[in-house]
């Protein structure tokens, strides 16, 4: 016989097989704050990208008296909040949390 061979899978009484294990599930929001991160960089990029390829060299206006300095203690708050909103919105969609809802919205718009 060929090792190739499909066999039924064993399927115990409560679980669906949809389930995902929390060390799963802890680990995909994680990466979705991450990603959340890199996006917030990519667009700070951008932006001072755009500022010195356009605004610098027009303006002159390099931004050394604008007291910037008084917004760094916020930076280190700003990155971790983006971080765990990114992280949230992750295990609220891959718990399946978001999609949950949809369903039961759309049954109950059906029925009316």
């Amino acid at each position: 016989m060929s090792p190739l061979v499909q066999r039924p899978r064993v399927q115990t009484p409560g679980n669906d097989g949809t389930e995902q294990h929390w060390g799963m599930l802890v680990f995909e929001s994680l990466s979705a704050g991450v990603m959340a991160l890199l996006v917030l960089m990519m667009a700070v990029m951008v932006l001072v990208g755009v500022y010195v390829i356009i605004v610098w060299p027009l303006t002159s206006w390099d931004l050394s008296h604008t007291g910037l300095e008084k917004y760094s203690s916020w930076a280190n708050t700003a990155l971790w909040s983006v971080f765990a909103g990114g992280s949230l919105a992750g295990l609220w969609c891959f718990s399946g949390a978001a999609f949950k809802e949809k369903n039961k919205a759309k049954s109950r718009s059906r029925r009316a």
